[in-house]
């Protein structure tokens, strides 16, 4: 991608460093008082945690560090992302909301809970923030076999997809619908919710191309990441067998499939994924 020397966004939370306090105190004894008191009270300790404070207890410093040079391509990525999408709604005579992005590591603090590494990247509607440890960009190279610096950035176009459905109403028609329904129909709604993050994410890369921000070869790099994180091949991986009843993401196939439609044609109607069979 030809990131360099362009402008990179001012939504950055980076809170890298700053660990994450607990309720009772840091070190080992505030670990011993914390497991006390869960005993005593039956919750878990991450209840307790998350009950502890509020999302505004772990603010970082907004902005980055001159010498951070992966923290500078993920804000430029953000930048472009906020471009395209005022791009998108300001033709649809709405306003874009952006969302803040926050670089952690090991665990933080959300709207959401608890966010830890081992989640990978998300994205909170509560609070309006993506959540993200820089690590997870090593494990999708070495262990999914999807490196490359557009694979990381389709990663952040998709986390900011599900913004864009909390800024259109859908999330909540969606959190909604599978309130009401069992756990079969849960699963099948949040396959369709990510797989239009997904298409979401190929939009961005559509406008991201005519920007002149790829390069040959860089769309290629996003629909092999798709492909790697597919849930058939992560439970296969996993679990040695395929469950597609316990699906929530989506196949590789999927995945590949809604991500190349979004990047083709560049339109939010291409993504309904809901209205497709």
């Amino acid at each position: 991608m030809r990131w360099q020397g362009r402008a990179g966004s001012g939504n950055i939370e980076d809170r890298r460093g700053m660990g994450m306090a607990l309720p009772v105190g840091g070190g080992i004894g505030g670990l011993v008082l914390l497991f006390l008191f869960s005993a005593l009270t039956g919750q878990s300790p991450t209840d307790i945690i998350n009950s502890s404070g509020s999302p505004a207890d772990s603010t970082g410093t907004t902005g980055l560090r001159t010498d951070d040079p992966q923290g500078k391509f993920i804000s430029v990525v953000l930048k472009s992302t906020e471009d395209v999408w005022s791009r998108v709604f300001r033709e649809r005579g709405a306003q874009y909301q952006p969302p803040t992005l926050v670089l952690f590591e090991n665990a933080t603090r959300s709207g959401c809970g608890v966010g830890q590494s081992e989640m990978g990247p998300f994205y909170c509607p509560n609070d309006r923030k993506v959540y993200l440890d820089l690590s997870f960009f090593r494990e999708l190279a070495e262990r999914f076999g999807a490196p490359g610096d557009f694979a990381q950035a389709y990663v952040v176009a998709h986390e900011v997809g599900h913004h864009v459905q909390v800024l259109t109403g859908l999330s909540d028609r969606v959190s909604e619908a599978r309130a009401r329904g069992g756990r079969t129909q849960s699963n099948a709604l949040s396959v369709r919710q990510e797989l239009q993050a997904d298409c979401y994410a190929g939009v961005w890369g559509h406008y991201a191309a005519q920007d002149n921000l790829l390069e040959p070869g860089d769309a290629e790099e996003g629909l092999k990441a798709a492909a790697a994180i597919g849930d058939d091949r992560l439970q296969q991986e996993s679990e040695g067998r395929v469950a597609p009843e316990s699906f929530t993401h989506g196949s590789s196939e999927q995945r590949v499939s809604w991500l190349r439609r979004g990047l083709e044609s560049g339109k939010l109607e291409s993504c309904d994924t809901f209205g497709s069979q």
